[in-house]
C-alpha cells in the first residue's frame, strides 16, 4: 500500500523527495489500514459474549454515535452520527457493542444506505430482537469538496426490521424518542 501511495502522489506532480511528503506513503498506508480495519473485525469475537439475560421489552436506543467512513465511489469520508433502536426479545447486548458494531461496518468502504442495513441486519441477529431501527446522518466529502461543492448538505438513512418496520407506533416512539433529529 505505502509503494501504491507513493506512485498516486508522484501522480500529482509534486516530488516525493522533499521533506514533507517523505513519510507521507507510510503515513497514508497506515491510516488506509486504520480507516478499513473493519473487514478484519470477528463479530463473535466483537460481541465476546456480552448479551445478557433480561425480562424488558421496552426499546433500548442508542443515540449520536460518531461515525466516519470512506465512501466507495470517491474513496472520501463521509462523517455523522448513528442512532440504533431495538426491543430486547430475552436478552440485551452490552451498551459499548453497539457502538463497536457501528465502527466494524463503518471501516469498511462503504455506501451509507448500505451501512445502516447492516448494522440493523447485525444487531438483529445478534440479539434475536423484535426489531431494530438505525438511523444516520452524515455529511459526505464527496459531495462537499468536489463535484456539486455543496457545503451544508447532509444525508439521512434509515432502516427497520421487525416492530419498527410493522408497526406504526413503535416507529413513532423511535423517532419522537430521537428528539429533533
Amino acid at each position: 500500500m505505502k509503494d501504491s501511495f507513493e506512485k498516486i502522489i508522484k501522480s500529482t506532480g509534486e516530488d516525493i523527495t522533499r521533506p514533507g511528503l517523505l513519510d507521507t506513503p507510510k503515513r497514508a498506508a497506515k491510516a488506509f489500514e486504520y480507516l478499513t480495519s473493519g473487514y478484519d473485525v470477528d463479530l463473535n469475537e466483537l460481541i465476546n459474549n456480552a448479551l445478557f439475560p433480561s425480562d424488558s421489552d421496552e426499546m433500548v436506543m442508542v443515540k449520536d454515535i460518531e461515525l466516519y467512513s470512506l465512501c466507495e465511489h470517491h474513496l472520501l469520508p463521509f462523517i455523522g452520527k448513528c442512532h440504533v433502536a431495538y426491543i430486547p426479545s430475552g436478552k440485551v447486548l452490552g451498551l459499548s457493542k453497539i457502538a463497536r458494531v457501528v465502527d466494524m461496518f463503518s471501516r469498511r468502504l462503504q455506501i451509507q444506505e448500505t451501512l445502516a442495513q447492516q448494522i440493523a441486519a447485525t444487531i438483529q441477529k445478534v440479539t434475536d430482537a423484535q426489531g431494530v431501527a438505525v438511523i444516520i446522518e452524515a455529511k459526505h466529502m464527496c459531495m462537499m469538496m468536489r463535484g456539486v461543492e455543496k457545503q451544508n448538505s447532509s444525508m439521512k438513512t434509515s432502516a427497520t426490521l421487525g416492530l419498527f418496520r410493522d408497526n406504526q407506533a413503535t416507529r413513532t416512539e423511535f423517532l419522537a424518542l430521537l428528539g429533533n433529529h
